[in-house]
């Protein structure tokens, strides 16, 4: 899927203006933000950088961003405004490719980088496409050469296989899943992991601390900046990043809560008032919520979301408004399995499980055990006592706390062991 009907050119968005869900300009588009990725592979685009009308230069991911057209950016949510920093393993496509002299795989002449070309690879991910080339050496005067548009995969000199150390690992890193990366982190130095950490994006190496053994999460996050460190644990499932902020000093603690923005930050703290060993401390504050009136199609429509872990996407809740944790009453909950058997238009709330009790946030670790065992389930509700929905409790959080405390350890050695293994063979 690299044809040019469905790509954007970069020049062509440079400049636009970048509207809010409200309709209100906020800046204009400077750059693109790409990561650069091994084998051959074209570089993943992260986002956009925008300037902002005092000058002020900002990230912008693209999960943020609801439209492109040839007139306007159009996003959504809220805006970091803390100044963009570039990390290692990025690339600005402006700043870094245009007018850069490349040579093709494809043909020994030399050509110019005239302009590059990003297309959605699927909703929300996008990555670069095309390479719009100039035939020649580059000249200050006289004719130009004349102007081609080829796949990235033809550019030799663009690609990371010439690179070495931490940028080419961060490359590497790029198609790993977070437990592969964690893997690799937990088998370097201390100073060394600090490095490659500091250098990863915010949700990757959120995703890859959630693999980590829980003292190698401590030290990695006391190594961070502030700054950096809050929007790390933001990026994390609140409930890990509980855990986590549970494991540091109250006045480290303190300080990244402070730090971190106060709806996320509001939803550790709750978790951080329950016992670690119940099910208050093991769930999470983000499980699916539907309303009463919501139909199948509703409730099917978020349970797609790819960002939803598969305990997570097993089960809907149904409640009153509000639908954020703690919500209205909680009227019940629904089973995957039972919205893909009914028809689009069913209301979500017939359907639910008369025979699934709650869990009350109090209950110990023995008694969700048992609870899951009982009823077979992978995610399990939790309600306070006004009977409102404050968050679910997944199989794997169950495991997480009856596992020995070493257990991620334990595991990353031993899949180390058997890379070496597999290499020796």
């Amino acid at each position: 899927m690299n044809g040019t009907s469905n790509s954007i050119f970069i020049s062509r968005i440079r400049g636009l203006p970048v509207l809010d869900g409200s309709g209100d300009q906020i800046g204009k588009v400077r750059d693109v933000v790409v990561q650069r990725r091994s084998a051959g592979r074209a570089p993943r685009v992260k986002g956009l950088i925008v300037e902002l009308f005092a000058k002020h230069r900002i990230f912008l991911p693209m999960a943020g961003v609801r439209g492109i057209d040839a007139a306007q950016v159009v996003i959504s949510g809220a805006v970091n405004p803390r100044r963009f920093e570039r990390r290692e393993s990025e690339m600005l496509v402006i700043d870094d490719l245009f007018d850069v002299q490349v040579t093709r795989t494809d043909n020994p002449g030399p050509a110019t980088v005239f302009d590059v070309a990003m297309y959605s690879v699927r909703t929300l991910e996008w990555e670069l496409s095309k390479v719009a080339l100039r035939e020649g050496k580059p000249r200050r005067f006289g004719r130009r050469g004349h102007v081609t548009i080829v796949d990235w995969s033809v550019i030799r000199d663009l690609g990371v296989d010439h690179e070495r150390g931490t940028e080419r690992l961060l490359a590497q890193m790029e198609d790993m899943k977070p437990a592969d990366i964690a893997r690799e982190l937990h088998e370097m130095l201390p100073e060394r992991r600090v490095e490659v950490a500091a250098a990863l994006d915010d949700q990757k190496l959120a995703d890859a601390l959630e693999e980590l053994p829980e003292d190698e999460q401590v030290q990695l996050i006391q190594k961070l900046e502030v700054e950096r460190a809050a929007d790390v644990l933001a990026e994390m499932e609140p409930d890990d990043a509980a855990d986590l902020i549970a494991d540091l000093s109250p006045e480290v603690a303190e300080m990244l809560l402070q730090r971190m923005e106060p709806d996320e930050a509001e939803d550790v703290r709750r978790l951080l008032s329950y016992a670690e060993f119940t099910a208050g401390g093991m769930m999470t504050t983000e499980p699916v919520i539907v309303s009463a009136d919501s139909t199948v199609a509703d409730a099917l429509a978020m349970v797609r979301d790819p960002e939803l872990s598969p305990s997570m996407a097993c089960m809907v809740y149904v409640c009153r408004s509000p639908l954020e944790t703690p919500t209205g009453q909680f009227v019940g909950g629904v089973h995957i399995q039972r919205l893909l058997r009914e028809p689009p238009s069913t209301l979500a709330s017939a359907l639910i499980d008369t025979e699934l009790e709650p869990l009350s946030p109090e209950a110990n670790l023995h008694s969700v055990s048992r609870y899951f065992a009982t009823y077979d389930l992978v995610n399990a509700p939790v309600v306070d006592d006004d009977h409102r929905l404050i968050g679910a409790v997944t199989v794997d959080d169950v495991l997480d706390h009856v596992l020995p405390a070493d257990w991620r350890g334990t595991q990353l050695d031993q899949l180390s062991s058997q890379a070496v293994t597999r290499g020796q063979q």
